[in-house]
């Protein structure tokens, strides 16, 4: 079965079921980040919950989540564990966005058609919020109510720590500020390994949960690993057409800064043409990659194509 062939989802439309993973994701998060302390904090302090609760809430598709639901859901797990997961991730991907924005990273203004938590409260309050969402996606992950195996959890918490840190995401940042000249002479980066750390891991993060909740076997868990790698580079390329080709109103953040930044891209690598050869190849070899579950993988077959014709 290839991208052009794929059984649509047949229980309900896809976007549908999407926003009511967007939904309960953001219930979570909401009762996760309540007023209330847990056993062993002392108070959570007002304006620091309030940045926090504003850099993660009432935005974004949630995908990152999605992906943890919709590849857990093939092994059966239940869905409340699953959403743990998501949501721990959830605030992974909301503390990289507060801390991207930042003056000395992005220094962008505008997220979600908003201003950025530091516009909105401050710098220190801004990067305290990204910290505290950090810790705390660390809490929710190790909680029981992700699994009874304690050794479910330990893998899932490993998985998301390399994920985030200086082999993921937080190495993918740094190696992108340096592809800016911000540390000495400009070097051109290594793309495709910026875009699996900086961008990827997360979303490869969120595809490879679902195998570890559900005890997947070597050749399952492969499957879903490179369904997560295929899926992670087409959303780059995706990203950056959008931010050549989109505007501000529609992205509901800065276009153009990739240009404006001087950064080297898929687009600036490839051209345009090349890279939406590229972006449609990625979404069939993410489909193929998932041959062995049949129909059952239809979302995400289905989230593939969502990542690649998306318009913000």
């Amino acid at each position: 079965m290839n991208a052009n062939t794929a059984k649509p989802v047949v229980d309900k439309p896809f976007v549908q079921r999407l926003e009511a993973t967007a939904a309960a994701t953001e219930a979570l998060l909401l009762e996760l980040l309540s007023d209330n302390p847990l056993d062993n904090e002392i108070v959570r302090p007002k304006r620091l919950l309030d940045a926090m609760r504003y850099g993660s809430l009432n935005g974004g598709k949630r995908l990152r989540p999605f992906l943890v639901v919709e590849s857990a859901a093939l092994f059966d797990v239940p869905h409340k564990s699953a959403l743990l997961a998501g949501a721990a991730l959830e605030c992974i991907h909301c503390y990289s966005l507060i801390h991207d924005d930042l003056p000395s990273m992005d220094n962008s203004d505008l997220r979600r058609g908003r201003p950025t938590t530091h516009k909105a409260f401050d710098e220190a309050t801004a990067i305290l919020a990204g910290d505290a969402l950090l810790t705390i996606a660390f809490d929710i992950i190790t909680r029981d109510d992700v699994h009874r195996d304690a050794s479910v959890r330990l893998l899932l918490t490993r998985a998301l720590a390399r994920a985030s840190g200086i082999g993921g995401m937080a190495g993918g940042q740094i190696m992108d500020l340096a592809g800016e000249g911000r540390f000495g002479d400009k070097q051109p980066p290594d793309v495709e390994k910026l875009q699996q750390m900086k961008t990827g891991a997360l979303l490869h993060f969120g595809c490879i949960a679902g195998a570890l909740l559900g005890k997947a076997s070597k050749l399952e868990y492969a499957a879903l690993d490179s369904y997560g790698r295929a899926l992670g580079e087409a959303f780059q390329i995706a990203d950056d057409l959008l931010d050549l080709e989109s505007d501000a109103a529609t992205l509901g953040k800065p276009a153009g800064q990739d240009d404006a930044m001087g950064k080297t891209t898929f687009v600036t690598l490839l051209g345009v043409d090349g890279a939406k050869q590229r972006l449609k190849n990625l979404v069939g070899q993410a489909d193929a990659a998932l041959s062995g579950f049949a129909d059952r993988a239809d979302v995400l077959r289905a989230t593939a194509r969502f990542v690649a014709e998306r318009q913000s």
